[in-house]
């Protein structure tokens, strides 16, 4: 049996995933939308906030260890949020994996002229 496209695969599983609770992505309106976005942005921010938490950061605390279990587990929760905004952009997996490439090119050619300007217009094409 063929292995199914993963990035696919994980676009399907979060789609499912969210009708379950209630948020449907398709066709929404630019209010839902703005909603939504929102929502994950913040959901995003506090799994980042978490995954921090599992690295000891705290130069002064001598209590803290590295749970890298748990730094995993707040990075897959990360795929879950991004994946759903996304999905609340009108992105598939395909967009996401074409516009990744297109934008790893524009960083590949920052880096080799030094990135010593900013210059937003070479990502317009993405």
């Amino acid at each position: 049996m063929d292995k199914p496209d993963q990035l696919r695969e994980l676009w399907r599983l979060q789609k499912a995933l969210n009708e379950r609770i209630g948020v449907h992505t398709d066709n929404l309106n630019e209010a839902d939308k703005i909603h939504w976005v929102l929502n994950y942005c913040r959901a995003l921010s506090q799994e980042i906030a978490e995954l921090t938490d599992s690295v000891p950061w705290k130069w002064w605390a001598r209590y803290q260890k590295f749970d890298e279990q748990n730094a995993r587990i707040e990075v897959v929760d990360l795929f879950h949020f991004l994946i759903s905004l996304a999905q609340v952009l009108g992105l598939s997996a395909d967009d996401v994996f074409n516009a990744y490439v297109k934008k790893n090119e524009v960083n590949f050619k920052r880096q080799e002229t030094g990135y010593t300007v900013k210059d937003e217009q070479d990502s317009r094409h993405i």
